[in-house]
C-alpha cells in the first residue's frame, strides 16, 4: 500500500577551495571539519490549481455543495513519506517522516500531535471564498489524506506511486503509511470527509492555502492557490436521465462534486463494513449489491478507493490514478514473493487459483506463515435484524481479522466435479516466491441466497457474546466467509502489500460453476464483516441486561496454520440497559479507543 525513487538531492557547495597556498588548503580543510554535517532533506513541496475555475453543483435535493477545487500537492526531489503508527490501543498515534541524508532514507519525528487517527494530517488547507463584491462568505480548514494521489506531474516521473490509495479510517487501525511519490501530485480535497456548504448560484473566488504549522514543518512555500468558482442550482426532478444530464446516482462525477463523493456499492447484509471497491455488508442474506453512486468521468483519473465503507464510519475519498489501475490489472501476470520488504513491495505469490488439485503429499514447511489477529468489535448498535418483530432486540457489530503476517494467508479450494463443496488447501511459499507446501484446511461451500452467491470459506473467525465472567451467552451462526483485503490495518509491519488484489468480493469469491476458487488475505490487511442480520447479530432478546464483552475469535477450529494461535481473540466490552423492544447499548472507550 515498488517503484521508488531516484532522489534527486541538490548540491552542497565544497567547503574548500582550490588555492596556490598550501596554507590556504590546510584553512580550507579546517572550515571544512568545522562545518555540521549535512541536513536531513526532505520533499521539495508546493500547493497548485489544476484549473483557474471550476463549476460546482447545488442539487436541491443534496445537502449544499462539496468543495472539489482542484487543488493539488507536488512532491518534487524526494516522495513526502510518512508512516503513522501506534504502538497499543495505550498509545496516541504517532507520526514519522522518511527524509534523505545523503540520498539514504532516514525517519524523521514529527512532534507530538500532529495527527490524531490514521484518516490524514486534520485541518491542512484553509480555504477561503469571497462573493462577486468580494465579501468574504466561507472561510474552513480541511484535512489532507497524502493518499489521495491523483497522478503524475511529470512524464519523467515514476510512472507508478507506491503509496496505498488511501488513508484507513477503522478505528481499530495500528499502522499506515501515507505518501506523494516524486514527481506526483495529491489532490487535497477531503472527499466525503469533508462537509457541504451552502451557497446560492453564483460567483465567487476561492483562495486555499497550507495552514502554517504544515507550511513550518514540511517547508511548503506560503503561496495560496486561486480558483474562480460557479455554483449552478440543479434538481433531479425533471432530469429524466436523458443525454447529458447527471442523474442523482452520478453525482460523483458531476461539476458539483468532482471525483471526491463517490459511495461505495455496499454488498447489503454486510453493512458497509467491507470496503473498496465494493463493500461486503454482513454476508448475510442480503448479499446482493445495493446502488451505488456511479463512478467518476473517466477523464479524472479517479476510481473506487481502497478503504471505504468502514462499517457506520465515512467513506475515504475515492483517488485511483489510471496508473495503479493498471498495476493492479498487471498483479495477476507476476508471480514473485521477495521476503523482507517493509516498503509495501512484496506482492502475491499468485493471484489466481490452480486449475488441478495439488500433488503430493500434504506438509508444512518451516517457512514465514500469516498471522491472524482479530481487532475489538466497533460499529455496536441495537437493531431489529430488519424483521421489525414486535420485542426482538439484536445486537449489531462490525468485526475484522486481519493478518501480521509476515506472509499471506492463501487459501485454495476444488471441487470434485459433481460434488457441492469444495475441499480447501493452504499454501506455503518461500522467499523467493515458490510454493514448497500445502495442508488441507476445512472446506468452501456454496451460498445461493440472495445477496451472496459465492463461495464461503468455512470456519474463518467466530462471534461470541460472553458474560461478564467470560462465559459464552450467545453464539453468532457465521461462521464461513469470502475472504477480501477490506481493512488496512498495519502497512508499516514486515512483508505489508499496500496494493492488495482482492479487495472486495468480486475479486475472490468464485462462481456457481467455479472448480477452484482461490482467497488470499494479504500481510497488512483485514477482512470487515458487519453482523447485523439475524443469525449473524446476537439475539439479546432474553438476555439480561448487565456488563458482556463481544469476542471476535480468528480461526477458531485451528485448521488454519499460523505464526502465533495465542492473539486470535478480542474482546470489546459493552452494556446493555433498557427492557424489551428498547434495548440499550453503551460502548465504553476501549483505551484511547472512543468508538463505539
Amino acid at each position: 500500500m515498488t517503484r521508488r525513487r531516484t532522489a534527486r538531492l541538490r548540491r552542497t557547495l565544497l567547503a574548500g577551495t582550490t588555492a596556490v597556498a598550501v596554507t590556504a588548503v590546510t584553512a580550507g580543510i579546517v572550515a571544512a571539519a568545522q562545518e555540521p554535517a549535512k541536513a536531513a532533506k526532505g520533499p521539495e513541496l508546493s500547493l497548485v490549481a489544476a484549473t483557474n475555475s471550476v463549476t460546482l453543483t447545488s442539487w436541491k435535493e443534496e445537502p449544499g455543495v462539496y468543495l472539489d477545487l482542484g487543488t493539488y500537492l507536488i512532491a518534487e526531489g524526494t516522495p513526502l513519506e510518512l508512516k503513522v503508527t501506534r504502538k497499543s490501543y495505550k498509545d496516541p498515534v504517532a507520526v514519522t517522516q522518511t527524509v534523505y541524508e545523503g540520498g539514504k532514507p532516514k525517519a524523521k519525528k514529527l512532534p507530538t500531535g500532529t495527527v490524531k487517527d490514521f484518516s490524514g494530517l486534520p485541518g491542512f488547507s484553509e480555504i477561503t471564498l469571497t462573493d462577486k463584491a468580494g465579501k468574504k462568505v466561507l472561510t474552513r480548514s480541511e484535512g489532507f489524506c497524502p493518499n489521495n494521489a491523483s497522478g503524475r506531474v511529470r512524464p519523467d516521473a515514476p510512472s507508478t506511486s507506491k503509496y496505498p490509495e488511501s488513508c484507513p479510517t477503522n478505528p481499530f487501525t495500528l499502522g499506515s503509511v501515507w505518501g506523494v511519490e516524486k514527481g506526483w501530485a495529491a489532490n487535497t480535497y477531503g472527499g466525503s470527509y469533508s462537509e457541504p456548504v451552502q451557497l446560492p448560484a453564483g460567483t465567487y473566488t476561492a483562495k486555499v492555502g497550507v495552514a502554517k504549522k504544515y507550511r513550518d514543518l514540511f517547508g511548503i512555500t506560503d503561496k495560496a492557490a486561486t480558483v474562480k468558482v460557479t455554483v449552478v442550482e440543479r434538481s433531479q426532478e425533471g432530469e429524466g436521465g436523458s443525454a447529458g444530464s447527471a442523474p442523482r446516482s452520478a453525482k460523483a462525477g458531476g461539476a458539483g462534486h468532482g471525483a471526491g463523493h463517490q459511495a461505495p456499492t455496499e454488498h447489503a447484509g454486510h453493512g458497509a463494513g467491507h470496503q473498496a471497491p465494493t463493500t461486503h455488508a454482513g454476508h448475510g442474506p442480503g448479499h446482493a449489491p445495493s446502488r451505488a453512486e456511479a463512478a467518476a468521468p473517466v477523464t479524472s483519473g479517479a476510481g473506487p478507493s481502497y478503504n471505504v465503507g468502514h462499517g457506520p464510519l465515512k467513506a475515504a475519498p475515492p483517488a485511483l490514478p489510471w496508473a495503479l489501475k493498471k498495476k493492479q490489472s498487471a498483479l495477476s501476470q507476476q508471480a514473485r514473493d521477495a521476503g523482507g520488504q517493509t516498503d509495501g513491495s512484496r506482492q502475491a505469490p499468485a493471484l489466481k487459483p490452480l486449475s488441478k488439485r495439488p500433488a503430493g503429499k500434504p506438509s508444512v514447511p518451516d517457512v514465514p506463515k500469516p498471522d491472524l489477529r482479530s481487532l475489538p468489535a466497533y460499529g455496536i448498535t441495537i437493531s431489529d435484524g430488519d424483521e421489525d418483530v414486535p420485542g426482538k432486540d439484536y445486537l449489531a457489530f462490525s468485526a475484522n481479522v486481519w493478518n501480521a503476517g509476515p506472509a499471506q494467508l492463501v487459501v485454495d479450494g476444488f471441487r470434485k466435479p459433481g460434488k457441492a463443496k469444495m475441499d480447501a488447501f493452504q499454501y506455503f511459499y518461500d522467499a523467493k516466491g515458490k510454493q514448497v507446501g500445502y495442508t488441507p484446511t476445512g472446506t468452501m461451500e456454496w451460498d445461493p441466497r440472495p445477496g451472496h452467491v459465492h463461495w464461503h470459506f468455512t470456519d474463518f473467525a467466530s462471534y461470541r457474546l460472553l458474560k461478564a465472567d467470560k462465559k459464552e451467552a450467545v453464539r453468532s451462526g457465521k461462521e464461513a466467509f469470502c475472504l477480501a483485503n477490506t481493512d488496512a490495518i498495519d502497512y508499516t509491519v514486515k512483508n505489508a502489500n499496500w496494493h492488495p488484489y482482492n479487495t472486495d468480493l468480486a475479486t475472490a469469491c468464485g462462481e456457481e460453476n467455479s472448480i477452484s476458487v482461490r482467497e488470499v488475505l494479504d500481510v497488512g490487511s483485514g477482512d470487515t464483516y458487519t453482523q447485523d442480520l439475524p443469525g449473524q447479530s446476537f439475539d439479546i432478546t432474553g438476555v439480561p441486561n448487565g456488563t458482556y464483552y463481544i469476542q471476535v475469535l480468528a480461526n477458531p477450529e485451528k485448521r488454519l496454520k499460523e505464526t502465533n494461535l495465542d492473539n486470535n481473540s478480542a474482546l470489546r466490552k459493552i452494556v446493555l440497559g433498557g427492557e424489551p423492544g428498547k434495548r440499550t447499548v453503551t460502548v465504553p472507550a476501549h483505551d484511547l479507543v472512543n468508538a463505539n
